[in-house]
């Protein structure tokens, strides 16, 4: 049997994770209310993981910054997917635990998602300080569930949840422009 690293994920991991995902959730996934939180913004500082069989990228999970109501902070998770031929054999869970505890590690307070109740009681998410917060968009209120890492961290929290994370850096135009006029190597 191989062993299974977690590690953080880099740059060059961009393609494996989109393709993982793809085949994890397809192309539904673009259209889920978590995908608004975290469209055009990059995953929370130290906080997006990838499983390894080597040096195949199997699993990956990501935590985002938000806001859960009025100026509370908290992170989002997801998506969280393992390949279908590496699923029932705990990545999944490793991965979960990992984000959790390095997310507590790095002083976050509260972790909210959109999921199955079932799988992710066992992180200690529930519904139970999720029923005065709301999405940005259509969703199943049961699966709305969060975890305090930090007990009553969210006592209070009302309102919606809001993207707060870093938005990828914007290209510099005069870099662009000088791209588009440097001479092209042509073949011999």
């Amino acid at each position: 049997m191989a062993v299974i690293t977690i590690r953080k994920e880099f740059a060059k991991d961009a393609a494996a994770r989109e393709a993982l995902l793809d085949v994890g959730y397809g192309a539904a996934r673009f259209t889920k209310v978590s995908e608004r939180l975290r469209e055009g913004r990059r995953p929370a500082a130290g906080l997006a993981f990838v499983a390894c069989d080597g040096g195949r990228i199997v699993g990956t999970v990501r935590l985002w910054d938000v806001a859960a109501g009025i100026a509370r902070p908290a992170l989002l998770l997801g998506p969280l997917t393992v390949h279908p031929d590496y699923r029932s054999r705990g990545i999944g869970a490793a991965l979960a635990r990992h984000a959790l505890e390095e997310a507590k590690r790095l002083g976050h307070r509260a972790v909210l998602l959109v999921g199955d109740a079932p799988y992710y009681g066992r992180f200690g998410f529930s519904s139970e300080k999720t029923g005065s917060l709301w999405l940005p968009g259509r969703y199943e209120k049961h699966r709305f569930l969060a975890c305090e890492l930090v007990p009553g961290a969210l006592d209070g929290a009302r309102g919606l949840v809001g993207a707060t994370g870093r938005k990828p850096p914007r290209p510099r135009l005069s870099k662009l422009v000088a791209a588009l006029h440097e001479p092209v190597a042509r073949a011999a």
